[in-house]
């Protein structure tokens, strides 16, 4: 969910006019176009699971919730052409991005949101769709993003172990890929009670084993970025959201454990109880760690903001589904705890989250109408 400097791939003046300028525009497409579905979709959850548990506004949020994941699911179907055409159109452009430090991790972006708009379908579908429609639009878009996550993540990988990369470009985007895997799961465990007990057992293992995929490679990514952080100075104002990503996984892991805590019950027999209960404890110290990951990324924002105003990216999108995947976690877990305190925080923490939505999508239409978006 990061911008590239204005000197990576992709920065050549664009025509003003007619096809040159439509084809340009596709040429330098940006990656980080799904960030904007991944936003909108974790606040289409956040919304539809009327934070604060008002029975009074449970309609209203219920029909923000729904607004919010029509235009979600609207937006991915215009960017999954726009992708397909320019992988095709322009493939050395799109796998130049893919080389790129700062771009390359932001097509993780793309089976990322494939994922959301599935567990939108899951959770917010049934009251929207023919209920035909349901559990195979869900099981369509998670396998193919269950498998672009995994490529991606395998392909930046060894781009970046056969390449060479300065300390320095090292940033928080690289957290994409191992957060795209982590919510796999989200949207396998929608389907366990859909298929044979043979199948559920294995869709329980392979969502665990997307958790490991995820799991290690933020505890490996992050290391890299603390000490990225500590060893050389911040990076540029630009990058400045991609420090939000540290809770990316923390809030999508939280809810991933959760899920197959409660979906995958029939399957752990005797030891469900047990497995709840150990999910749960997990959980909540992954979510201590996000008060952390929240603190460190507020000080740091307030310090680039004493320095002037960001310049705006779609890396500014970056600021969305992190904190609303700690928001709805941070609901989930008040709610498995009955804490009133923690419902009352993840109160807060989804108006923070309407607020960097509405701010970050308000310019985002802008840029659109002034060309700015189609310059990188």
């Amino acid at each position: 969910m990061t911008s590239a400097p204005h000197d990576g791939p992709g920065t050549a003046p664009l025509p003003v006019a007619g096809d040159g300028f439509r084809s340009s525009r596709l040429r330098g497409l940006h990656p980080g176009w799904f960030g904007g579905v991944m936003g909108t979709g974790i606040l289409a959850l956040a919304a539809y699971q009327n934070p604060g548990g008002s029975a009074a506004l449970l309609s209203a949020t219920h029909a923000v919730g729904e607004v919010l994941a029509v235009i979600t699911a609207v937006l991915a179907a215009v960017l999954v052409v726009a992708y397909i055409a320019r992988w095709v159109a322009h493939l050395d452009a799109a796998v130049a991005d893919l080389r790129h430090p700062v771009l390359g991790p932001l097509y993780g972006l793309f089976p990322g949101g494939l994922i959301v708009v599935a567990v939108l379908v899951a959770t917010i579908g049934p009251s929207l769709l023919p209920a035909g429609a349901v559990t195979p639009s869900v099981a369509t878009l998670t396998v193919i993003g269950a498998v672009l996550a995994f490529a991606i993540a395998a392909t930046f990988t060894y781009l970046l172990f056969t390449g060479e990369t300065d300390a320095q470009a090292v940033n928080g985007g690289w957290l994409i890929p191992p957060v795209v895997n982590i919510i796999v799961p989200l949207g396998l465990v929608p389907l366990l009670a859909q298929v044979a007990p043979s199948t559920g057992r294995l869709l329980v293992a392979l969502s665990y084993a997307y958790f490991g995929i995820g799991f290690f490679l933020f505890i490996l990514v992050i290391s890299m970025v603390h000490d990225r952080l500590v060893l050389h100075p911040l990076p540029p104002a630009a990058l400045a959201p991609s420090l939000w990503i540290f809770l990316g996984p923390v809030g999508a892991g939280s809810l991933a454990l959760l899920g197959l805590a409660k979906g995958a019950a029939p399957f752990f027999g005797p030891s469900a109880p047990a497995v709840s209960t150990l999910t749960l404890l997990v959980v909540s110290a992954f979510w201590g760690f996000g008060l952390w990951a929240l603190s460190a990324a507020t000080l740091l924002l307030a310090r680039y903001l004493r320095r002037g105003p960001l310049p705006y990216g779609l890396g500014w999108w970056g600021f969305t589904f992190p904190i609303g995947a700690y928001a709805v976690a941070t609901l989930s877990i008040a709610r498995a705890w009955q804490s009133g305190w923690l419902e009352g925080f993840a109160v807060i923490l989804v108006v923070v989250l309407a607020v960097f939505w509405l701010i970050v999508t308000g310019r985002t239409l802008w840029a659109v109408f002034t060309g700015e978006a189609w310059r990188r």
